[in-house]
């Protein structure tokens, strides 16, 4: 099996030959690439590896930008140091990702997952089905920093009101009206719901703890256990309804909560 390894780190590379001399011996490394220019450079001058180890973050870029200077048409599993919860969608049949650094065994499992692909398509290389424009977008929008709200924009008394996200305590919902309070005792309707309001909020600063409550880390003045294998949270400043953590949500929030 011919490999291409991207890697822009000496003892990254030379640590993933070892590594892939130990789990395969058939594996034999025909090139060595160290940013988006000479990764492309390479693949025009040289025949398609079979496989390509490729870390994400290079010294001249985002090794996203090699699939849209050139044609890849070998299989490709990334190499990153991003956390496993923020990739675990795209653990896909034909595109893999390894977590740095890189564990012998993860390699092994990767190497079989791309030889069974192959074998599935009778020993050709499995082009078509490698999706690796939608693969790239997807991992681009989720790598790339996300642009949250910064502020809201609420009527009150007949005016409209900026009121800064760093205001906001919690956000809740009382029937038909959803609600956010600011820290310091305001209230204010909010005109969108709380599903649109996943995509606004940084996860980081505010957790979802039921489909009617998202709260900042700061609201959070106490936590108790509650029946059903539920928390109960008691929030600043008050609010008039009960703050459960439903019960599927409490692991995350807790790990939330520990951060």
């Amino acid at each position: 099996m011919k490999i291409l390894i991207v890697e822009d780190e000496e003892l990254a590379v030379k640590k993933l030959q070892k590594t892939l001399a130990g789990v395969d011996e058939t594996a034999t490394v025909v090139g060595v690439t160290d940013s988006i220019k000479g990764t492309v450079e390479w693949l025009q001058s040289n025949k398609q590896p079979d496989l390509i180890l490729m870390d994400i973050e290079l010294a001249d870029g985002q090794s996203f930008e090699v699939f849209n200077l050139t044609e890849v048409k070998s299989p490709v599993i990334f190499t990153t140091s991003y956390d496993e919860y923020a990739l675990k969608a795209f653990k896909v049949n034909s595109v893999d990702y390894l977590l740095k650094p890189i564990q012998k065994e993860d390699l092994q499992v990767a190497l079989n997952k791309f030889r069974q692909l192959k074998n599935s398509y009778g020993g050709a290389e499995p082009t078509s089905d490698i999706s690796i424009d939608s693969l790239v977008k997807e991992l681009q929008q989720k790598l790339q920093p996300k642009d949250f709200r910064k502020r809201f924009l609420v009527k009150h008394a007949q005016k409209l009101v900026s009121v800064e996200i760093g205001e906001i305590a919690y956000f809740y919902s009382d029937g038909r009206l959803n609600f956010f309070k600011t820290s310091d005792n305001k209230k204010y309707v909010v005109d969108y719901t709380m599903d649109e309001l996943e995509d606004m909020l940084d996860p980081e600063q505010y957790f979802r703890i039921s489909r009617s409550f998202y709260v900042s880390v700061g609201s959070i003045d106490k936590i108790d256990d509650y029946f059903g294998n539920r928390l109960i949270l008691q929030l600043k400043p008050a609010v008039d309804k009960e703050a459960l953590v439903s019960r599927e949500k409490v692991t995350d929030f807790k790990k939330w909560m520990g951060k």
